[in-house]
Protein backbone atom coordinates (compact mmCIF):
# COMPACT_ATOMS: atom_id res chain seq x y z
CA UNK A 1 0.00 0.00 0.00
CA UNK A 2 1.19 3.42 -0.33
CA UNK A 3 4.39 4.63 1.43
CA UNK A 4 3.17 8.29 2.59
CA UNK A 5 -0.73 9.32 2.90
CA UNK A 6 -2.98 6.72 3.28
CA UNK A 7 -5.48 6.47 -0.24
CA UNK A 8 -9.33 5.92 0.03
CA UNK A 9 -11.70 5.12 -2.95
CA UNK A 10 -15.06 6.48 -2.07
CA UNK A 11 -18.18 4.92 -4.17
CA UNK A 12 -20.80 7.34 -3.67
CA UNK A 13 -18.40 9.93 -3.67
CA UNK A 14 -21.31 12.72 -5.22
CA UNK A 15 -24.13 11.51 -2.32
CA UNK A 16 -25.25 12.55 1.00
CA UNK A 17 -22.89 10.07 2.84
CA UNK A 18 -20.32 10.61 0.23
CA UNK A 19 -19.46 13.81 0.92
CA UNK A 20 -19.08 13.81 4.02
CA UNK A 21 -16.72 11.32 4.17
CA UNK A 22 -14.49 12.93 2.09
CA UNK A 23 -14.66 15.94 4.16
CA UNK A 24 -13.60 13.74 7.08
CA UNK A 25 -10.85 11.96 5.42
CA UNK A 26 -9.13 15.04 3.48
CA UNK A 27 -9.28 16.56 6.83
CA UNK A 28 -7.05 13.47 7.99
CA UNK A 29 -4.83 14.55 4.89
CA UNK A 30 -5.74 11.07 2.79
CA UNK A 31 -5.46 11.27 -0.75
CA UNK A 32 -9.36 10.64 -1.67
CA UNK A 33 -10.60 8.77 -4.85
CA UNK A 34 -13.98 9.00 -5.75
CA UNK A 35 -15.98 6.83 -8.22
CA UNK A 36 -18.46 9.00 -10.47
CA UNK A 37 -20.55 7.87 -13.34
CA UNK A 38 -19.35 8.14 -16.89
CA UNK A 39 -22.55 9.65 -17.89
CA UNK A 40 -21.50 12.58 -15.23
CA UNK A 41 -18.47 13.46 -16.82
CA UNK A 42 -18.66 15.86 -19.45
CA UNK A 43 -16.75 14.25 -22.55
CA UNK A 44 -15.42 17.69 -24.16
CA UNK A 45 -13.67 18.75 -20.70
CA UNK A 46 -13.54 15.58 -18.66
CA UNK A 47 -15.11 18.29 -15.66
CA UNK A 48 -17.54 15.57 -13.97
CA UNK A 49 -20.43 16.71 -12.30
CA UNK A 50 -19.63 16.25 -8.20
CA UNK A 51 -23.54 16.54 -7.06
CA UNK A 52 -22.90 17.07 -3.42
CA UNK A 53 -19.22 17.27 -3.47
CA UNK A 54 -18.45 19.81 -5.65
CA UNK A 55 -17.13 22.20 -3.27
CA UNK A 56 -14.16 19.14 -2.84
CA UNK A 57 -13.23 19.51 -6.77
CA UNK A 58 -9.98 20.37 -6.37
CA UNK A 59 -8.98 18.15 -3.55
CA UNK A 60 -10.34 14.85 -4.68
CA UNK A 61 -9.44 12.69 -7.71
CA UNK A 62 -12.13 11.02 -9.87
CA UNK A 63 -12.74 7.60 -11.44
CA UNK A 64 -15.78 6.60 -14.01
CA UNK A 65 -17.28 3.78 -12.95
CA UNK A 66 -21.01 2.67 -13.09
CA UNK A 67 -22.17 -0.28 -10.94
CA UNK A 68 -23.68 -2.18 -13.28
CA UNK A 69 -20.58 -2.54 -15.00
CA UNK A 70 -18.64 -4.71 -12.90
CA UNK A 71 -15.41 -4.30 -14.69
CA UNK A 72 -15.20 -0.99 -14.53
CA UNK A 73 -15.33 -1.51 -10.77
CA UNK A 74 -12.44 -3.80 -11.00
CA UNK A 75 -10.23 -1.08 -13.06
CA UNK A 76 -11.32 1.64 -10.44
CA UNK A 77 -9.73 -0.42 -7.81
CA UNK A 78 -6.63 -1.22 -9.34
CA UNK A 79 -6.84 2.09 -10.54
CA UNK A 80 -6.87 3.92 -7.19
CA UNK A 81 -4.81 0.93 -5.10
CA UNK A 82 -6.44 2.40 -2.22
CA UNK A 83 -5.67 1.35 1.74
CA UNK A 84 -9.45 2.01 2.19
CA UNK A 85 -12.14 1.62 -0.24
CA UNK A 86 -15.69 2.71 1.18
CA UNK A 87 -18.37 1.39 -0.85
CA UNK A 88 -21.26 3.30 -0.25
CA UNK A 89 -23.13 3.67 -3.49
CA UNK A 90 -26.29 2.09 -4.18
CA UNK A 91 -30.20 2.73 -5.32
CA UNK A 92 -31.17 4.33 -1.96
CA UNK A 93 -35.06 5.01 -2.58
CA UNK A 94 -36.54 1.73 -1.57
CA UNK A 95 -40.01 2.02 -3.59
CA UNK A 96 -38.18 2.06 -7.06
CA UNK A 97 -36.69 -1.40 -5.76
CA UNK A 98 -40.39 -2.75 -6.26
CA UNK A 99 -40.34 -1.56 -9.96
CA UNK A 100 -36.69 -2.55 -11.04
CA UNK A 101 -35.94 -5.29 -8.81
CA UNK A 102 -33.28 -7.05 -11.17
CA UNK A 103 -31.36 -3.30 -11.74
CA UNK A 104 -31.49 -3.23 -7.99
CA UNK A 105 -29.99 -6.26 -7.25
CA UNK A 106 -27.56 -5.85 -9.94
CA UNK A 107 -26.23 -2.51 -8.14
CA UNK A 108 -25.71 -3.52 -4.81
CA UNK A 109 -25.21 -7.55 -5.01
CA UNK A 110 -22.95 -7.94 -8.18
CA UNK A 111 -20.95 -4.28 -7.82
CA UNK A 112 -20.36 -5.60 -4.24
CA UNK A 113 -19.59 -9.09 -5.06
CA UNK A 114 -16.78 -7.24 -7.73
CA UNK A 115 -15.10 -5.55 -5.32
CA UNK A 116 -14.75 -7.80 -2.82
CA UNK A 117 -13.63 -10.01 -5.60
CA UNK A 118 -11.20 -7.46 -6.60
CA UNK A 119 -9.62 -6.68 -3.25
CA UNK A 120 -9.22 -10.34 -2.49
CA UNK A 121 -7.42 -11.07 -6.15
CA UNK A 122 -5.49 -7.92 -6.75
CA UNK A 123 -5.28 -5.60 -3.96
CA UNK A 124 -5.44 -7.86 -0.64
CA UNK A 125 -4.44 -4.95 1.69
CA UNK A 126 -6.99 -2.70 0.91
CA UNK A 127 -9.55 -2.82 3.89
CA UNK A 128 -12.88 -2.96 2.37
CA UNK A 129 -16.25 -1.11 4.12
CA UNK A 130 -19.43 -1.76 2.53
CA UNK A 131 -22.66 0.23 3.57
CA UNK A 132 -25.87 -2.33 4.38
CA UNK A 133 -28.84 -0.94 5.52
CA UNK A 134 -31.25 -1.72 8.70
CA UNK A 135 -33.76 -2.41 6.34
CA UNK A 136 -32.46 -6.22 5.93
CA UNK A 137 -33.97 -6.86 9.23
CA UNK A 138 -37.29 -6.37 7.90
CA UNK A 139 -40.16 -8.21 9.95
CA UNK A 140 -37.29 -9.37 12.51
CA UNK A 141 -37.84 -11.13 16.03
CA UNK A 142 -36.79 -8.45 17.90
CA UNK A 143 -36.25 -4.52 18.14
CA UNK A 144 -34.14 -3.11 18.28
CA UNK A 145 -32.30 -5.04 15.83
CA UNK A 146 -28.51 -6.28 16.91
CA UNK A 147 -25.80 -7.53 13.99
CA UNK A 148 -27.03 -11.31 14.92
CA UNK A 149 -30.69 -10.81 14.94
CA UNK A 150 -32.58 -12.40 12.33
CA UNK A 151 -33.26 -11.04 8.88
CA UNK A 152 -36.70 -11.22 7.29
CA UNK A 153 -36.18 -8.52 4.65
CA UNK A 154 -39.98 -7.11 2.52
CA UNK A 155 -38.62 -5.65 -0.23
CA UNK A 156 -35.83 -6.23 -2.52
CA UNK A 157 -33.75 -3.19 -1.69
CA UNK A 158 -33.46 -5.11 1.57
CA UNK A 159 -33.28 -8.42 -0.01
CA UNK A 160 -30.66 -6.99 -2.10
CA UNK A 161 -28.43 -5.15 1.31
CA UNK A 162 -28.77 -8.52 3.08
CA UNK A 163 -26.99 -10.53 -0.03
CA UNK A 164 -24.07 -7.35 0.17
CA UNK A 165 -23.98 -8.26 3.62
CA UNK A 166 -23.92 -12.04 3.65
CA UNK A 167 -21.11 -11.56 0.86
CA UNK A 168 -18.73 -9.65 3.32
CA UNK A 169 -18.86 -12.28 5.81
CA UNK A 170 -18.40 -15.28 3.39
CA UNK A 171 -15.38 -13.70 1.49
CA UNK A 172 -14.33 -12.27 5.10
CA UNK A 173 -14.35 -15.72 6.43
CA UNK A 174 -13.12 -17.44 3.56
CA UNK A 175 -10.57 -15.76 1.96
CA UNK A 176 -9.05 -13.20 4.89
CA UNK A 177 -9.72 -10.17 3.56
CA UNK A 178 -9.92 -7.07 5.66
CA UNK A 179 -14.14 -6.57 4.92
CA UNK A 180 -16.86 -5.23 7.38
CA UNK A 181 -20.74 -4.73 6.92
CA UNK A 182 -21.66 -0.93 8.06
CA UNK A 183 -25.35 -2.10 8.85
CA UNK A 184 -26.83 2.08 8.71
CA UNK A 185 -30.06 3.42 9.88
CA UNK A 186 -31.96 5.68 8.81
CA UNK A 187 -29.03 8.95 8.35
CA UNK A 188 -30.11 12.34 7.42
CA UNK A 189 -28.54 15.84 6.58
CA UNK A 190 -29.57 19.05 5.17
CA UNK A 191 -27.81 17.17 1.75
CA UNK A 192 -30.20 14.61 1.50
CA UNK A 193 -32.46 14.66 -1.29
CA UNK A 194 -36.61 15.85 -1.12
CA UNK A 195 -37.32 13.03 -2.10
CA UNK A 196 -37.65 11.34 1.33
CA UNK A 197 -39.82 12.11 3.51
CA UNK A 198 -37.30 14.24 6.17
CA UNK A 199 -36.61 16.59 3.72
CA UNK A 200 -40.18 16.48 2.68
CA UNK A 201 -40.92 17.70 6.14
CA UNK A 202 -38.10 20.09 7.07
CA UNK A 203 -38.57 21.94 3.43
CA UNK A 204 -41.96 22.10 3.82
CA UNK A 205 -42.33 23.86 7.57
CA UNK A 206 -39.28 25.86 5.80
CA UNK A 207 -41.84 26.62 3.05
CA UNK A 208 -44.74 27.72 5.44
CA UNK A 209 -42.96 29.97 7.98
CA UNK A 210 -41.66 31.76 4.44
CA UNK A 211 -45.06 31.88 3.20
CA UNK A 212 -44.45 30.01 0.04
CA UNK A 213 -46.55 26.78 0.94
CA UNK A 214 -49.58 26.42 2.80
CA UNK A 215 -49.51 23.08 3.91
CA UNK A 216 -47.46 20.12 3.79
CA UNK A 217 -49.31 16.59 2.92
CA UNK A 218 -47.77 13.29 4.40
CA UNK A 219 -49.08 9.47 4.78
CA UNK A 220 -48.55 7.69 7.91
CA UNK A 221 -47.02 10.07 10.76
CA UNK A 222 -47.04 6.93 13.17
CA UNK A 223 -44.18 5.00 11.39
CA UNK A 224 -41.20 4.66 13.30
CA UNK A 225 -37.47 5.45 12.81
CA UNK A 226 -34.27 5.39 14.07
CA UNK A 227 -32.45 9.06 12.89
CA UNK A 228 -29.19 10.13 13.14
CA UNK A 229 -27.06 12.41 11.68
CA UNK A 230 -24.97 11.31 8.30
CA UNK A 231 -21.52 12.88 9.89
CA UNK A 232 -22.06 10.62 12.90
CA UNK A 233 -22.59 8.01 10.88
CA UNK A 234 -19.36 8.77 8.46
CA UNK A 235 -17.17 8.86 11.38
CA UNK A 236 -18.56 5.32 12.46
CA UNK A 237 -17.36 3.88 9.22
CA UNK A 238 -14.28 5.06 9.36
CA UNK A 239 -13.89 3.82 12.78
CA UNK A 240 -15.09 0.51 11.96
CA UNK A 241 -11.99 0.36 9.01
CA UNK A 242 -9.87 1.58 11.26
CA UNK A 243 -10.46 -1.15 14.06
CA UNK A 244 -7.94 -4.20 14.71
CA UNK A 245 -9.79 -6.57 13.64
CA UNK A 246 -12.54 -7.07 10.87
CA UNK A 247 -16.38 -7.30 12.14
CA UNK A 248 -19.59 -6.08 11.45
CA UNK A 249 -21.61 -2.82 13.08
CA UNK A 250 -24.76 -1.41 13.84
CA UNK A 251 -24.39 2.15 13.34
CA UNK A 252 -27.76 3.80 14.88
CA UNK A 253 -28.92 6.00 17.64
CA UNK A 254 -30.74 3.29 19.89
CA UNK A 255 -33.68 5.59 19.79
CA UNK A 256 -37.07 5.46 17.62
CA UNK A 257 -38.94 8.55 16.60
CA UNK A 258 -42.20 8.49 14.66
CA UNK A 259 -42.52 11.01 11.66
CA UNK A 260 -45.11 12.74 13.61
CA UNK A 261 -42.05 13.50 16.37
CA UNK A 262 -39.89 14.73 13.16
CA UNK A 263 -43.01 17.02 12.34
CA UNK A 264 -43.25 18.22 15.53
CA UNK A 265 -39.31 19.02 16.16
CA UNK A 266 -39.54 20.73 12.58
CA UNK A 267 -42.23 22.92 13.11
CA UNK A 268 -41.03 23.74 16.54
CA UNK A 269 -37.96 25.35 15.14
CA UNK A 270 -39.97 27.81 13.06
CA UNK A 271 -42.59 28.53 15.80
CA UNK A 272 -45.79 26.94 14.22
CA UNK A 273 -48.58 24.47 15.19
CA UNK A 274 -47.99 21.24 12.84
CA UNK A 275 -51.85 20.32 13.93
CA UNK A 276 -52.67 23.91 11.47
CA UNK A 277 -50.65 22.62 8.55
CA UNK A 278 -50.10 19.27 8.09
CA UNK A 279 -52.43 17.21 6.26
CA UNK A 280 -52.68 13.00 5.81
CA UNK A 281 -53.32 11.39 2.43
CA UNK A 282 -54.42 7.95 2.73
CA UNK A 283 -52.88 7.17 -0.48
CA UNK A 284 -49.65 7.77 0.89
CA UNK A 285 -49.86 5.41 4.14
CA UNK A 286 -48.04 2.53 3.89
CA UNK A 287 -48.84 -0.71 5.32
CA UNK A 288 -47.92 -1.42 9.37
CA UNK A 289 -44.67 -2.94 9.72
CA UNK A 290 -44.37 -5.40 12.38
CA UNK A 291 -40.74 -4.54 13.91
CA UNK A 292 -39.72 -1.44 14.84
CA UNK A 293 -36.77 -0.10 12.95
CA UNK A 294 -34.68 0.77 15.56
CA UNK A 295 -30.77 -0.43 15.75
CA UNK A 296 -28.69 -1.76 18.62
CA UNK A 297 -25.38 0.39 18.54
CA UNK A 298 -23.96 -1.18 21.81
CA UNK A 299 -21.06 -3.23 19.91
CA UNK A 300 -19.79 0.14 17.87
CA UNK A 301 -20.28 2.32 21.50
CA UNK A 302 -17.87 -0.38 23.38
CA UNK A 303 -15.36 -1.61 20.86
CA UNK A 304 -14.85 1.69 18.98
CA UNK A 305 -15.39 4.60 21.32
CA UNK A 306 -18.13 5.73 18.26
CA UNK A 307 -21.07 8.34 19.99
CA UNK A 308 -23.64 10.22 17.96
CA UNK A 309 -22.60 13.80 18.63
CA UNK A 310 -25.81 15.56 17.20
CA UNK A 311 -29.07 14.89 18.69
CA UNK A 312 -32.27 14.34 17.02
CA UNK A 313 -34.12 17.78 17.81
CA UNK A 314 -30.26 19.98 16.56
CA UNK A 315 -30.11 17.49 13.74
CA UNK A 316 -33.93 18.38 12.47
CA UNK A 317 -33.06 21.41 13.65
CA UNK A 318 -29.84 21.84 11.43
CA UNK A 319 -31.98 20.91 8.41
CA UNK A 320 -34.99 23.12 8.76
CA UNK A 321 -32.60 25.82 9.29
CA UNK A 322 -30.40 24.62 5.89
CA UNK A 323 -34.08 24.79 3.96
CA UNK A 324 -34.87 28.43 5.41
CA UNK A 325 -31.75 29.45 4.32
CA UNK A 326 -32.12 28.18 1.03
CA UNK A 327 -35.46 29.55 0.43
CA UNK A 328 -34.23 32.88 1.50
CA UNK A 329 -32.02 33.31 -2.01
CA UNK A 330 -33.17 34.59 -4.56
CA UNK A 331 -34.01 32.46 -7.42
Amino acid sequence: MSAGRRRALITGLTGQDGSFLAELLLADGYEVTGLVHAEAIDAATGEADLGLAGHLRDRVTIIPGDLLAPDSLREAVRAAAPDELFHLAAPTFVPDSWRHPARTAAAIVVATAALLETVRDDSPGTRVLVATSGDMFGDAPESPQREETPCRPRSPYASAKLAAHELVGQLRGRDGIFACSAILYNHESERRPENFVTRKITRGAAAIKLGRARELTLGDTSAVRDWSFAGDIMRGCRLILAHERPRDYVLASGVGHTVSDFVDAAFAHVGLDPAQYVRTDPALVRAPERTLRVGDPTRARTELGWEPMVTFEELVARMVQADLDALRQPV
